[in-house]
């Protein structure tokens, strides 16, 4: 018998470092074709699914204004990013046989449309992928921090935050082969560690609203749909209330 998804509407975070695979910059449009094939077969399981892209392949705005340029500037230059990366995962969703949207929070009518909540909703239950663009539309705020907003303005069951490793551990395990791996740690547990899940102000945003966050490792093939039907893999950050 097959699994029923653990759940019904996921928000997939993807960092813009994966869109580059082994690159040093750009898009690795193998990769990204893959991650769009097992996006497109979690959809078919009946799960509504909506994607925020980061910018890191391109740019990223705390580091153009180390590098010199003003941080305003250098994060909308990353949102534009953002559209980039959307559109390139539209183009290999619909070529894998998935309807897509993407919703930009920074208004291109040529290339995708505005980002509006209900319309953003409506798309999802048609099944319809839906990819959102450029952030939040404004500057200091990352793209962790939009997937956190928008994942509470559409009332998606959790965030699936895809990365390079497996979980959150204490320490980066690259540098430190003794970092210990969490399996499950709570909101808060986040915070006061300052462990790196996401931004504090992401953080503290899926806590004020009973988000949980599954960080898992992207590079493992299959990982997506495992994490949906519910497998223990990766780490799972719980409201408070649901600790015990």
């Amino acid at each position: 018998m097959r699994k029923k998804p653990a759940y019904h509407r996921i928000l997939l975070k993807l960092s813009g470092e994966a869109f580059q695979g082994e690159q040093e910059f750009g898009i690795d449009l193998t990769l990204i074709s893959r991650f769009a094939r097992e996006i497109s077969a979690v959809a078919n399981l009946g799960v509504e699914v909506a994607v925020v892209v980061g910018a890191g392949n391109y740019i990223r705005g705390v580091q153009a204004e180390g590098e010199g340029l003003e941080r305003v500037v250098g994060d909308y230059m990353g949102m534009l990013a953002t559209i980039l990366n959307s559109v390139a995962l539209q183009a290999v969703l619909e070529k894998a046989g998935k309807t897509t949207r993407v919703c930009s929070a920074i208004e291109v009518p040529q290339i995708c449309e505005p980002y509006i909540r209900r319309r953003a909703i409506r798309h999802m239950e048609k099944g319809r992928v839906v990819i959102f663009a450029a952030g939040t539309g404004n500057p200091y705020f990352s793209t962790d921090m939009a997937a956190a907003l928008r994942a509470a303005e559409i009332g998606a069951d959790v965030i699936l935050k895809a990365t390079k490793v497996d979980g959150v551990y204490d320490s980066d395990p690259v540098k430190n082969p003794k970092a210990k791996k969490f399996d499950r740690l709570t909101h808060m547990e986040v915070i006061r560690k300052n462990l790196r899940v996401m931004d504090a102000t992401a953080i503290s945003l899926c806590m004020d609203n009973d988000i949980p966050i599954v960080v898992f490792n992207l590079l493992k093939q299959g990982n997506i749909k495992r994490v949906v039907l519910g497998e223990k893999i990766g780490t799972r950050v719980v409201p408070d209330s649901a600790s015990a």
